[in-house]
C-alpha cells in the first residue's frame, strides 16, 4: 500500500481537510505527488518556474495521480552582493532544505518532483531529497540567454571596477548593466547555479541531457512533463534516492565537475548532500579526481562561451561520452536504468547527431564547446585542494581560471578583517603586485561565509594585479571568480585558525602543483619551518577573538552550528 493511503488511516482528519481544498473522494485515493519548487519573484532563475510546475501538474493529473504544489523560494547571490544580505546566502541552503523536509514529512506523499534552478535552491533540494528519501526526480530550470556580444552577468563586476577607476564612462557601464540578463533562467556562465544543475544530472536525479537548457525554449516544459511521467514510474518501482545517491554516484558527479571546471562552491554542496544520505565525501576525493580527469568545457568564466552553448553541444551526456573511462556506468538513475544504458539509449535515438546539426546552424563544432579527451583544454580538472600551515584542514583554488605565473609564488601578506576594507584597499591602489590579500573572519561561523566576488573582480579587472596578486580567505567565492583566489581556508579565523594569526609583511608561499599553502616568512624575512611553528604558537597565545555584534535570528543559529567549510558548511 502507498504511504499516502496508509497515513489516511492514521490521520483521520486528513480526508476532510483535503476535501476543503477542493479534492474529490477519488483524488484522495490516488497516488499523491509532492511538487516542490523555488518559484517566486526572487530572481530570473526562479521567476519562470511556475510554468514548469503547472506543466508537470497537468501531466501528472492526466496520468491519474494527484499532485500538490508547494513553494520554498530562494534568494539571489547577485542581488545579495555587496551588503549584509550575502551573509545569509549559504545558510539559506539549510533553511530551504529544512522547510522542504517539514512540508514533505508533515503531509504524506508517495513521490516528489523538485523544480529548481540556482545557487542555493538546487543544493537545498538535493539535500532535502537525500534526507526525505522518497522517490524523487529533479527538474532544473535552465539557463538564461546571453546578452549582446555574448555579454553575461559575471562581467558586470569587472565593468563596475573599471567605472570606479575611470576606465569607462557611466553610460557605457549602464548599457552593460541593463543588458546582462536579457531573459529568465540561471546566470549564463559556469557559476554555482549552472554547476549544480549539472551535478543534479550527474548524480542521476535528473533526466539525461536536460541540464542548462535555455529557459526560454518551449522544450523545457516538455522536460517537466516527462519528469512527471518518470516520477510515477519510479514510485511504482520504489526507486528511492538511497538507491541512486551511492558513493559511486558522488564520484561520478565529481568526475563531471572536473571536466566542466565547475564552481568551487560544489565542494560545499556535494559533501553536504552526501552527509544527508550517510556518506562522507572528503575534499581530498575532489583533488584526487581532478588530478586525473581532463577539463573539457569551454564555458565562461574559465572558457569562452556562455553556458547555453553547453546545452547545444550535448551537455552532460556529451561530456560523459568523453570521460567514460572515469565513470561508474553501472549506477542506477531516475530513468530506472543505469548510466551506461542511458548513454546507449541517447546514442540509439540520435541524440548526438541532433547536437551536431544544432551546432552547425550556429557555425560551430561540438569540439569548440566540449573538447575531446585526446585534446582537452587542460589535462587535469579545474580545482585543487591545498593544505599547509596556513590551512591545516584545507583550502580550495580554481586554478583553471588563473594565470600559470601564479602557480608557484611567494607573496607579501596584507591581512584584512572584513571584505569591505580589502576591496577599498584594492580600489584605492594600496595593493601592489606581489601582495597576498587575506580576508578573514568570513567563514561559516564568522559572518556566514559570504562570497568575496567584488574584491576578486577588483583584482581581476586590474591589469597590474590580475597575474601578480592572490586573494586568500576563509570565506568563499562566486562561481564566476577569475584569478588566483584561494577560499574555504580552514580552520577559519573565528575558530582561531592560522589565518587569524597572519600579520602584515608575512611571506605566503602558494604552490599549486604540490597543493601547498604556507607561511614561510615573518616581516619579509624567510624562516625555517620550526621558527614559523614557534611564532604561530606564540601569536596564538596572545590572540583574542574580535568582539562582534551578537548575531540574531537564523544567522546566529548558523554561526553556532555550522561545521567547517571543508566538511560542507552544513549545520550539525
Amino acid at each position: 500500500m502507498l504511504k499516502s493511503q496508509k497515513m489516511r488511516r492514521v490521520a483521520v482528519e486528513m480526508d476532510a481537510l483535503k476535501m476543503g481544498m477542493g479534492w474529490s473522494v477519488s483524488d484522495l485515493e490516488k497516488t499523491q505527488i509532492f511538487i516542490q519548487s523555488t518559484w517566486g519573484d526572487s530572481h530570473p532563475g526562479s521567476v519562470h518556474l511556475n510554468k514548469l510546475v503547472l506543466s508537470a501538474e497537468d501531466r501528472i493529473l492526466e496520468l491519474g495521480a494527484k499532485p500538490a504544489k508547494y513553494t520554498t523560494t530562494d534568494i539571489c547571490d547577485g542581488i545579495a552582493q555587496g551588503h549584509d544580505g550575502m551573509n545569509y546566502s549559504l545558510l539559506s541552503r539549510e533553511v530551504i532544505a529544512n522547510m522542504i523536509e517539514i512540508q514533505a514529512t508533515a503531509t504524506p506523499f508517495d513521490g516528489g518532483l523538485f523544480i529548481c534552478s540556482c545557487d542555493k535552491g538546487v543544493p537545498a533540494h538535493l539535500k532535502a531529497i537525500a534526507r526525505i528519501n522518497m522517490p524523487s526526480v529533479v527538474v532544473t530550470g535552465g539557463i538564461m540567454k546571453a546578452g549582446p556580444d555574448m555579454l553575461t552577468l559575471e562581467q558586470i563586476g569587472t565593468y563596475s571596477a573599471m567605472l570606479k577607476r575611470g576606465d569607462i564612462s557611466k553610460e557605457a557601464f549602464v548599457e552593460k548593466q541593463h543588458n546582462a540578463c536579457p531573459t529568465c533562467g540561471a546566470c549564463a556562465f559556469m557559476g554555482t547555479a549552472a554547476t549544480m544543475q549539472i551535478m543534479a544530472e550527474a548524480l542521476g536525479l535528473s533526466l539525461p541531457g536536460t541540464s542548462l537548457i535555455p529557459a526560454t525554449l518551449e522544450e523545457i516544459q516538455d522536460i517537466s512533463k516527462r519528469a512527471g511521467e518518470q516520477l510515477l514510474k519510479i514510485v511504482e518501482q520504489d526507486i528511492k534516492p538511497s538507491n541512486i545517491l551511492t558513493q559511486k554516484a558522488f564520484e561520478n558527479a565529481i568526475v563531471v565537475h572536473a571536466a566542466i571546471a565547475g564552481s568551487t562552491n560544489a565542494l560545499l554542496h556535494i559533501p553536504a548532500i552526501a552527509h544527508e544520505i550517510g556518506l562522507e565525501i572528503s575534499p581530498d576525493l575532489f583533488d584526487e579526481i581532478h588530478r586525473k580527469v581532463p577539463y573539457l568545457a569551454n564555458i565562461r568564466p574559465s572558457g569562452t562561451f556562455p553556458a547555453e552553448y553547453f546545452y547545444y553541444a550535448g551537455g552532460v551526456p556529451a561530456v560523459m561520452e568523453e570521460i567514460k573511462e572515469h565513470l561508474h556506468l553501472d549506477v542506477i538513475t531516475v530513468t530506472g536504468k543505469t548510466l551506461g544504458e542511458n548513454l546507449e539509449d541517447l546514442k540509439a535515438h540520435g541524440y548526438f547527431d541532433q547536437v551536431e546539426t544544432k551546432l552547425a546552424s550556429l557555425g560551430l563544432k561540438r569540439t569548440d564547446i566540449i573538447a575531446t579527451r585526446e585534446n582537452p583544454i587542460n589535462a587535469q580538472g579545474a580545482v585543487a585542494v591545498m593544505r599547509g600551515n596556513l590551512a591545516p584542514e584545507g583550502s580550495v583554488i580554481k586554478h583553471s581560471a588563473m594565470s600559470k605565473d601564479m602557480f608557484f609564488v611567494d607573496l607579501i601578506a596584507r591581512p584584512f578583517d572584513t571584505e569591505e576594507e580589502a576591496c577599498e584597499a584594492v580600489m584605492n591602489g594600496r595593493i601592489q603586485p606581489g601582495d597576498a590579500v587575506l580576508i578573514r573572519y568570513e567563514g561559516p561561523r564568522g559572518s556566514g561565509m559570504p562570497e568575496m566576488f567584488y574584491t576578486t573582480e577588483a583584482i581581476a579587472s586590474d591589469p597590474k594585479l590580475v597575474s601578480t596578486v592572490a586573494l586568500l580567505t576563509d570565506g568563499r567565492f562566486s562561481g564566476a571568480t577569475r584569478g588566483p583566489a584561494i577560499g574555504h581556508i580552514s580552520p577559519e579565523a573565528t575558530e582561531g585558525g592560522p589565518i587569524a594569526l597572519v600579520e602584515e609583511g608575512d611571506i605566503i608561499r602558494i604552490d599549486v602543483p604540490n597543493r601547498q599553502i604556507n607561511i614561510i616568512g615573518i616581516g619579509g624575512e624567510k624562516k625555517s619551518e620550526k621558527e614559523i611553528t614557534d611564532i604561530l604558537i606564540e601569536r596564538k597565545s596572545k590572540w583574542v577573538k574580535p568582539v562582534t555584534h551578537k548575531k540574531k535570528g537564523i544567522l546566529g543559529i548558523y554561526s553556532k552550528l555550522a561545521v567547517s567549510a571543508m566538511r560542507g558548511g552544513y549545520m550539525e
